[in-house]
């Protein structure tokens, strides 16, 4: 894939200009986006940024991240506090996450989204209100893992490291997690499942790939 070197400036603009252009595939009125990376990739950083250029641009936005979503810990620990298998396919509540995220923002839906379920601080539930996506809000939802579970994203956006570059950046006592994120990249291929990719080997030097 040919990359071109853009600021993160100007790759948020041409994001939130392209949602503004974009519309749901299935006919909801909410629009979902997904910013799918690695934890040391900052998928966060980029979902508020984004966030922050679409409410500039009069559009209500709800950012959701896949860490309000994790397993119990009996469950994420019960092979061991680092297995990779686990985190991969076990730590992150996919089925929370279509019950309480994206259900609402369906065709026909309430538009009544949990921000989060669980904390895992406390090993308990958040008990958080839900809030609610007027139509033509905005879901950004952002975390690892990401494709793969046909979530229903109407944009992807691929925070892309290089395996060396995933290695430097993630912190020593989480890079038991590298293997997990090796097993994501053979079976789902992210960079050819999403809309865009951007590879942010160099933090303030980001290349991006285009938007399908």
């Amino acid at each position: 894939m040919h990359l071109e070197a853009i600021t993160w400036e100007r790759l948020t603009d041409t994001l939130a200009d392209r949602v503004l252009k974009t519309g749901p595939a299935d006919g909801s009125p909410w629009l979902r986006v997904g910013f799918d990376g690695a934890p040391a990739a900052r998928p966060g950083e980029r979902a508020a940024a984004l966030a922050e250029a679409l409410r500039l641009r009069g559009r209500s936005v709800l950012v959701v991240g896949t860490g309000g979503f994790l397993r119990p810990a009996s469950l994420r620990y019960e092979y061991g506090r680092e297995d990779p298998d686990t985190y991969y396919s076990g730590w992150y509540d996919t089925g929370a996450l279509w019950r309480e995220v994206f259900g609402p923002l369906d065709p026909g839906g309430t538009g009544r989204v949990l921000p989060d379920l669980w904390d895992p601080a406390s090993d308990r539930a958040t008990r958080s209100p839900h809030t609610e996506l007027p139509p033509g809000g905005v879901l950004v939802l952002h975390g690892p893992f990401l494709l793969g579970h046909w979530f229903p994203f109407d944009l992807t956006v691929h925070l892309r490291l290089s395996p060396g570059a995933l290695r430097r950046r993630t912190e020593e006592s989480e890079r038991w997690t590298l293997p997990a994120f090796e097993r994501y990249e053979s079976e789902v291929g992210p960079a050819e499942a999403a809309d865009t990719v951007v590879r942010t080997d160099h933090p303030g030097h980001p290349a991006w790939g285009g938007l399908r």
